[in-house]
C-alpha cells in the first residue's frame, strides 16, 4: 500500500495536510515490535521455548484488537516460563531494524528532536536496542527471572495502549514541547491512545483497525517514508 492519508483521530477531514507544524523542535515516540524492528520480539523469544505458533496466535488477536493487550501478554509470557535467561542474549542478537530506521532516527536527532521508544514488549531486549541508537527514553515491561530462568510473569506496570499514550505526554512534557508537535509511529492496536494523543499518528505498516484510525497510514515503503510528513524528507 501506497503512503496514504486516512480519516483522522483528531478530526482532520480526509485528504487535508498531514504535517505537524513546521519549524520548533518536535517529539518523535515510536512502537519498537514490527515498527522500529522488523518482527515481534516474543516471538522471537516463544520460537526458543517452543510455543511460536501458540505465542502468534495470541499477539496476532492482541494486534487487530479482539483482546486486551494484558491479558495477551500473561498468556503469551506465561509460555516463556523455563527459558534460561541466556535466551535473551540470542534474542538481542536476532532483531532486525526496520528498513530506513536508521535513517529515520539520523534525521530527526540531527535536527535535535528528542526521541523516545516505548514497546509492549521487554526491555531486557529494548533498553540495549535504545542505547546503540543513542536513544534514552524507554518506555517496556519487564521479565520476572528467577534462578536463572524466566518464570512466565512481568513485574511492574504493563505498558498497554494507556500506558503507551502517558509515555508520549511524559517525554514531551520532560522537553516542554507542546502535544500539538508530537509525533507517534506505531502498528497495532496497543498503539492507537498513543496515536491519538499525538500531535500526527503514523500508522506504519499497520492493522486496519489502526490505519482507520492514524492521521497518516504508510506501507511497503521503509520507515524513513515518515519523513516526508515531517518536513524532513
Amino acid at each position: 500500500m501506497d503512503a496514504q492519508q486516512t480519516s483522522p483521530a483528531h478530526g482532520r477531514p480526509p485528504g487535508a495536510e498531514a504535517s505537524v507544524v513546521t519549524g520548533g523542535r518536535r517529539v518523535l515516540v515510536l512502537d519498537v515490535d514490527s515498527t522500529l524492528i522488523t518482527g515481534e520480539v516474543i516471538e522471537l523469544l516463544a520460537a526458543h521455548a517452543g510455543a511460536l505458533t501458540r505465542v502468534a496466535a495470541v499477539t496476532e488477536r492482541a494486534m487487530r484488537g479482539e483482546i486486551d493487550f494484558a491479558t495477551s501478554l500473561h498468556e503469551r509470557v506465561a509460555m516463556l516460563a523455563g527459558l534460561p535467561v541466556e535466551v535473551l542474549d540470542v534474542v538481542r542478537g536476532e532483531v532486525v531494524l526496520s528498513p530506513g530506521a536508521e535513517r529515520l532516527l539520523a534525521r530527526v536527532q540531527a535536527e535535535g528532536w528528542p526521541v523516545g521508544l516505548v514497546s509492549g514488549g521487554f526491555a531486557e531486549i529494548v533498553e540495549p536496542l535504545a542505547a546503540g541508537l543513542g536513544i534514552d527514553f524507554v518506555r517496556a515491561n519487564h521479565l520476572e527471572v528467577h534462578g536463572g530462568a524466566l518464570t512466565g510473569r512481568v513485574t511492574g506496570q504493563v505498558v498497554d495502549r494507556a500506558a503507551k499514550a502517558a509515555a508520549l505526554r511524559e517525554l514531551a512534557a520532560l522537553h516542554g514541547v507542546p502535544m500539538e508537535r508530537t509525533v507517534a509511529i506505531g502498528d497495532g492496536a496497543n498503539d492507537l491512545e498513543m496515536l491519538a494523543a499525538a500531535g500526527l499518528g503514523i500508522a506504519y505498516n499497520a492493522k486496519p483497525v489502526v490505519r482507520a484510525q492514524a492521521d497518516v497510514a504508510i506501507g511497503d515503503e521503509p520507515l524513513d517514508a515518515a519523513l516526508r510528513y515531517l518536513g524532513l524528507g
